[in-house]
């Protein structure tokens, strides 16, 4: 048995205030004469508010003639009050509640349209100012009431529905803080930091995210009591919750960026029926209108990053297992006083196999992902030397779509602290570490490649300073060349010189800088192509097996495969393994750092690589660590 449940919503159509509908005729056609006041409080649904202006004796004025704007609150904007309010202006109707209607009144009439932003407008109580805020979002607010039906044409005047019944307003800012006993700290604060002055002036209108008594002391003591003894950090903390302009709530749209007078925005949403801050239901009173702005109350405390250490803007950030790694190898004096520097940080992603251990080569990285300035990336220019803690010089590679350096990319906007300045990068960064040739020598993987290249009379090329990308093919990228070609390479010095210029780039090419295809010059005079896929460097469609071996006059990425140059010349024929690549075996056994029974494997291994055609067979060339001769293997071809 299948049992269904439909569910259906019903929409209701009524009429707008002022038309009826006619029989027959769709719509609301016809449109109902006007009555004055009194009687449109009740066409426009404010009927408590009619009530009390009855009570109030307030009815004859609103009946009569003369030309008045009220802003009359809903029904359920009286029911909204708190009871003792409440209670207060309907025991003493004569006097209370009539000021307290006639404070929502304006003795002219006024539409929408006259409502203009930052207005204040006499009311028809002693004169005083009733304040309106009309939104670039088309809100209007009297007092930070919004108007919720609004224009409603009377014989004598207009009617405007708000939601909220509002009051006199008479403090400023400064007056509102020094009056509340929750912002008792805040009042030391801002006496602290001089900011009374901007609280106090009627030029300009403000909003205050004001931080309660329990907003400060969630914030750890030793926090507190340095941004509290630091006037550049106090005065950063509290222009931080003050906002340009005075936003009332009801004008508050979710999900938009409110800047700050600090200079940093604050982000506003929603959680149900509450808004949040930084994403945080933390207001826990509104609309404090005051004559020079507005007061909200928040229970957490909005510290800026301008007001951090870098230690506190790591410790919430992408970058939280760096900062903590920092701490862990005794660094964390460096991000934590006023010491002037630049942190190169890794996103927490750099470390998805595991934070690495701290050890003395770790501490010693990590000295080198501290720069000795505060720095902005902005002004970072190509081929800028950085220095760090750890005595190295860093580079400076700014690409087209890429800022880097060394072999870490900036992947996120500064974090500028109180001191200084965090660039969030990719990886760990790697310090160069000698030139070309010394990094190739000290890896046992190019042993071959050493060797080709002193054959083929490049080694003074990758000595002398320079920006050079070395793609390296490894040993095994020279192994898996077909037998014949590898023997005429190894037999032709042009032709080896000429294959190994077109695997090294004019310019450095770090791997975190191809986010799309890159052709770079070679030596060789050819393009190479490099290209990114699945994050991983390719160059010429060939996988790099590892990138960034950084160089101080380039880079090297290891590669398994052999490039081709795109047109090849006619090639001389090599059948025959001459002196100079015999000459080539024996350097890359030299350059090998592994033991003496490892070699030997390695250049048995190899054996194919010295081979001739001789009458009809194919003569190999064994070798032991010290010799090479002619074998009696032989393989017969007929």
């Amino acid at each position: 048995m299948l049992l269904f449940i439909f569910f259906y919503r019903i929409i209701a159509y009524e009429c707008c205030p002022g038309y009826e509908k006619v029989p027959g005729v769709k719509g609301c056609p016809a449109a109902l004469p006007l009555s004055n006041i009194y009687e449109t409080l009740g066409v426009v649904e404010a009927a408590t508010t009619q009530i009390y202006s009855e009570k109030a004796n307030l009815k004859p004025e609103i009946e009569g003639p003369g030309s008045f704007t009220i802003f009359a609150p809903s029904n359920e904007a009286w029911k909204a009050l708190p009871a003792e309010i409440l209670d207060a202006l309907v025991s003493n109707v004569n006097i209370e509640l009539l000021n307290a209607l006639r404070y929502h009144m304006v003795d002219r009439r006024l539409l929408t349209d006259e409502l203009k932003h930052g207005i204040t407008i006499p009311s028809m109580y002693q004169n005083l100012d009733i304040h309106v805020h009309h939104y670039p979002n088309g809100i209007v607010t009297v007092n930070c009431a919004r108007l919720i039906k609004a224009d409603h044409h009377a014989t004598n005047g207009v009617v405007h529905v708000i939601d909220k019944v509002i009051t006199a307003v008479t403090n400023n800012i400064a007056q509102v803080v020094d009056t509340e006993d929750s912002l008792e700290t805040l009042r030391a604060a801002v006496a602290a930091s001089q900011l009374i002055d901007i609280l106090e002036s009627e030029d300009k209108q403000y909003t205050l995210l004001a931080p309660t008594n329990e907003a400060f002391e969630k914030v750890s003591p030793e926090t507190l009591n340095r941004i509290l003894g630091d006037p550049e950090a106090l005065k950063d903390l509290l222009n931080h919750h003050l906002l340009n302009n005075a936003q009332c709530s009801e004008a508050i749209i979710a999900g938009s960026s409110i800047e700050t007078v600090e200079g940093t925005p604050v982000e506003v949403g929603c959680h149900g029926d509450e808004l949040t801050l930084n994403g945080k239901a933390i207001i826990s009173k509104k609309d404090i209108l005051a004559t020079n702005g507005v007061v909200h109350f928040v229970d957490e405390l909005l510290i800026p990053d301008s007001a951090k250490t870098l230690s506190e803007l790591g410790k919430d950030s992408v970058a939280s297992i760096v900062i903590d790694l920092f701490s862990q190898a005794g660094l964390g004096s460096h991000l934590s006083v006023d010491e002037r520097v630049t942190v190169i940080a890794p996103h927490n992603n750099a470390f998805k196999d595991g934070a690495p251990n701290i050890d003395k080569d770790m501490t010693n990285l990590l000295q080198n992902h501290i720069i000795k300035d505060q720095l902005s990336s902005k002004y970072l220019y190509h081929g800028q030397v950085l220095e760090t803690v750890g005595g190295k010089k860093l580079r400076v590679f700014v690409y087209r779509n890429a800022l880097c350096i060394e072999n870490s990319c900036i992947d996120a906007h500064d974090k500028k602290g109180r001191y200084g300045t965090m660039f969030i990068v990719d990886k760990l960064l790697t310090p160069p570490s000698g030139n070309v040739m010394d990094v190739l020598k000290a890896d046992n993987r190019f042993s071959l490649l050493v060797a080709a290249i002193q054959s083929a009379g490049l080694t003074e090329t990758l000595n002398r300073e320079g920006t050079f990308t070395v793609f390296a093919p490894t040993d095994e990228a020279f192994r898996a060349l077909p037998r014949a070609e590898l023997n005429r390479l190894l037999g032709n010095a042009k032709e080896l010189s000429n294959l190994l210029k077109y695997h090294i780039g004019e310019e450095i090419l770090v791997g975190g800088s191809v986010s799309q295809l890159v052709r770079v010059k070679s030596l060789q005079g050819g393009k190479l192509e490099a290209s990114s896929k699945n994050s991983t460097l390719h160059v010429n469609k060939q996988r790099v097996s590892e990138a960034d071996l950084m160089a101080t006059n380039g880079v090297v990425h290891a590669i398994s495969t052999m490039l081709q140059p795109p047109s090849k010349k006619s090639q001389e024929r090599g059948d025959e393994l001459s002196d100079a690549g015999l000459d080539i075996l024996r350097q890359a056994a030299a350059y090998s750092k592994v033991n003496f029974r490892k070699q030997r494997r390695q250049i048995a291994y190899l054996y194919f690589h010295a081979i001739f055609i001789q009458d009809s067979h194919i003569i190999l060339v064994e070798s032991n660590y010290k010799n090479w001769q002619i074998s009696n293997s032989y393989v017969n071809l007929a």
